[in-house]
């Protein structure tokens, strides 16, 4: 069996090289296995230079024309060099490549593979691969899988390490009945793995995505039918009635609520005087003013006498939310004694937060995971907020409840997800949504464009810094294969810092850096001290900079139109106009018209909305995932049908076997049961 199977008894994996594996999180073959690709390539014919399209990969055979041009801006060597054909010629441009200098020779015939961009009525190709033709054939119309790297592993070394596992080692056994397997046309857990990694074709890919993708959701889903029963009509130990508290602060603030804003307010007070446990969701757009509504039904808990927690998915985004309370508290005399719980505390700092959260010296503690630590013992909790709902999943959830003697649940997400689907995900929240912004919002203006504009929007970038304002530049995961997505931020902030004005201090942010890393970056960019910050979508959530003005998308057309509109909303929190700037490569009709939707409206919802008609399985490749409510592969816009169909195959099962004690039932209860994580007890159920 792959469960527990090391991979060092692997071939060719000893332990250095099992110690790059473990920096993707991989300790056992079957971590290997379900590394899946991040996407896949397909190297089809090479073509004429004439019939290149500008925004796609095209290959060409061509002739190195002239002698390789190598100049230094600052820390960036760029390599041009022409190339030419029977039917015409084309300039290619490497960067941080000066060795190509002795290997293009004058006259020398490559394959050259790239994305074709424009320079005025120019084509150029940035960074291409280079093969020979014998070299290239090999690899041509296949679909040839690329995962996410580290330093020390490339692309060919996952692929053979998967290869060998996928032949040598024994599967588990169809854990689904055969009447689901049928019902929903669903290949083994073992075809799907086969073909998750390394498929025939484009139809044999889909299939196993569908499997992988069921999985996901199936699990997902059961678990949540779950905490629905046991969350159920819990009976309210923590009855709360408005005082003066809130009602004084809602005097004092120099805004009103928004008609959105109060509806949901009045809600949360009916929960909780009610006779059952509240266990809400707010959805509600970037700055449509959900947090306000949690602040005041937290001050509703302590001014009843009980404690309150509030949980972040960052240490900067905690920081801010205590910052924002003492502030508040100070101004208005508020009730409020906080406390901040991160995990970068000393072991002296969380020490003395432990004893105070456990006498009841502080009424209200706010901090990121750290808050379900197993020393952490509540006096008397009698509410859980949770922030951005999606980034902790069923169980943390869960564990922060347990935490006090079943306390009133708020959740908050700014993810915009169409009802029919939140009714599935949130299954087990009463949902309540704030459809509207605050007056006084400026909406952002936005615009989308191809490659050609970057040259103006380093130059509006460096015009917005010299104003003292500050800017993103997002990067998706990296095109060549051979490069992770923290490589490909380093290095497009070298050639940012080369382009742009030397004062303005830029630097970069990506998901495989240490945590007291990221969140100095954050804090620093927070507190000004960085001007542009080159980041993947790890930026996504987790800060609130108001004196950012400028978003700049790279590849946008890689992006699912809910997360871009997530990512847009990291600018527009302040009083200055502000900006975003989608970069498309690729200038097709109808990717330009899917990404027009944002340029046309700032509504989540409605954006969400088209997302979820124009995403089809069909049109997965090149569109760069969301990864919404911690799913591998799973993308609840792409995917709603399979969400649904996952959705459906859970009620049924369990209204036909709740406790799945039937035969046929049997290998999928043990199944759950044997999963390090989401481990189930049926019995609940």
């Amino acid at each position: 069996m792959i469960h527990n199977t090391p991979i060092t008894d692997l071939k060719g994996i000893g332990d250095k090289t099992a110690g790059y594996f473990n920096k993707l999180n991989i300790t056992y073959v079957k971590d290997l296995l379900y590394h899946f690709p991040r996407d896949y390539e397909t190297f089809e014919e090479p073509i004429n230079i004439k019939d290149t399209v500008p925004g796609e990969i095209c290959a060409v055979y061509a002739s190195v024309t002239g002698i390789p041009n190598l100049k230094k801006v600052r820390n960036l060597t760029i390599l041009n060099v022409l190339i030419k054909d029977s039917t015409g010629g084309m300039q290619l441009t490497f960067f941080n490549m000066p060795y190509l200098k002795k290997v293009l020779k004058p006259g020398g015939y490559y394959v050259f593979r790239g994305m074709i961009q424009t320079r005025g009525v120019a084509k150029i190709m940035e960074q291409p691969k280079l093969y020979s033709m014998e070299d290239y054939r090999k690899q041509t119309n296949m679909l040839q899988p690329r995962y996410s790297l580290t330093k020390g592993l490339s692309n060919q070394s996952i692929q053979k390490a998967v290869k060998q596992a996928l032949t040598f080692y024994t599967f588990e056994q169809e854990y689904y009945p055969s009447t689901i397997i049928d019902e929903y046309n669903l290949i083994s857990g073992k075809e799907a793995l086969c073909s998750i990694h390394f498929p025939i074709d484009k139809e044999e890919l889909l299939k196993a995505r569908k499997r992988i993708v069921f999985d996901e959701f199936f699990s997902f889903l059961l678990m949540l039918r779950k905490n629905k029963e046991l969350s159920a009509k819990l009976e309210n130990k923590f009855q709360m009635f408005e005082t003066a508290d809130t009602v004084r602060f809602l005097e004092q603030l120099p805004f009103n609520l928004t008609k959105g804003q109060k509806h949901v307010w009045q809600e949360i007070r009916n929960d909780l005087a009610s006779s059952y446990c509240m266990n809400r969701l707010i959805q509600g757009d970037v700055g449509s003013g959900k947090t306000i509504v949690a602040l005041l039904a937290l001050l509703m808990c302590v001014a009843n006498g009980h404690q309150g927690a509030m949980m972040a998915p960052t240490e900067v985004l905690a920081k801010q939310h205590f910052e924002s309370v003492k502030t508040y508290t100070k101004q208005y005399g508020l009730a409020f004694k906080p406390i901040l719980l991160v995990g970068s505390m000393s072991a002296k700092e969380k020490k003395e937060a432990y004893d105070m959260i456990a006498l009841g010296e502080v009424n209200l503690v706010i901090g990121t995971h750290a808050l379900i630590q197993d020393k952490v013992n509540y006096k008397d909790l009698g509410l859980v907020v949770t922030d951005e709902q999606h980034r902790f999943g069923v169980m943390q959830r869960e564990n922060l409840v347990k935490k006090g003697s079943n306390p009133h649940v708020l959740v908050m997400s700014a993810t915009p997800i169409p009802r029919t689907l939140a009714i599935i995900l949130y299954g087990d929240l009463n949902i309540s949504v704030i459809d509207e912004l605050p007056a006084d919002r400026l909406p952002i203006k936005n615009c989308v464009v191809n490659t050609s504009f970057r040259p103006k929007a380093y130059e509006f970038i460096a015009k917005e810094v010299a104003q003292g304002r500050q800017a993103y530049v997002i990067c998706p995961m990296v095109e060549d294969g051979e490069l992770e997505d923290a490589e490909n931020v380093i290095e497009y902030a070298g050639k940012l810092q080369a382009v742009l004005p030397e004062q303005i201090r830029v630097s970069y942010l990506h998901g495989k850096m240490r945590p007291a890393d990221k969140n100095r970056i954050m804090e620093d960019f927070s507190a000004g001290n960085i001007d542009v910050l080159v980041s993947t979508t790890v930026i996504e959530v987790g800060i609130n900079v108001p004196n950012a003005t400028v978003m700049m998308v790279e590849n946008a057309e890689r992006f699912g139109l809910a997360q871009l509109h997530q990512l847009r909303g990291r600018v527009g929190r302040g009083e200055h106009q502000s900006y975003c700037i989608f970069v498309s490569t690729n200038e097709k009709k109808e990717t330009m018209e899917r990404l027009d939707i944002l340029n046309k409206s700032n509504d989540g919802f409605f954006i969400a909305s088209e997302d979820l008609k124009l995403r089809g399985p069909g049109e997965l490749f090149g569109v760069r995932q969301s990864g919404e409510l911690a799913f591998e592969i799973g993308d609840i816009y792409a995917d709603a049908d399979i969400l649904k169909a996952a959705n459906d195959a859970v009620d049924d099962l369990l209204e036909r076997d709740r406790q799945l004690l039937l035969p046929e039932n049997q290998p999928l209860k043990r199944h759950f049961m044997e999963m390090d994580r989401n481990a189930i007890d049926f019995r609940t159920i």
